[in-house]
């Protein structure tokens, strides 16, 4: 019901936007958030946005450089990536919760297939 895309690879510095595309039913009234995870490592949190859209919160090691929004009408959330680096490659994936607190936490009610983002040095 969540689909990522706008992965690829790219060179260090340079930025990529991320789509979340929702069907099968409106996500209005969850919040969103982006995740990734890392070969080896743990899916972690990277950005979320209130249901509304009135509030978002970036993990530290994004903060500045990622910006997430949301468009109602498109049922669609975005991830943009600005000034990127090899750490930030791994696969993304989109989410949606109804609670704020678990979506920080990485626990979502729904989620989909993930997209590949690789920055080479």
């Amino acid at each position: 019901q969540l689909q990522a895309s706008g992965g690829g690879l790219v060179q260090a510095g340079g930025s990529l936007r991320l789509s979340c595309a929702a069907s099968g039913r409106t996500f209005s009234n969850y919040h969103m958030g982006w995740f990734r995870q890392a070969p080896g490592k743990e899916r972690e949190f990277v950005a979320g946005i209130w249901w509304n859209g009135s509030g978002t919160y970036y993990a530290d090691s994004v903060k500045g450089r990622f910006t997430i929004s949301r468009d109602g009408r498109k049922n669609t959330v975005y991830l943009q990536m600005i000034n990127l680096n090899p750490e930030d490659t791994g696969v993304y994936y989109c989410a949606a919760a109804s609670s704020w607190i678990s979506l920080q936490r990485v626990e979502y009610d729904y989620g989909g297939q993930g997209t590949q983002v690789t920055v080479s040095s």
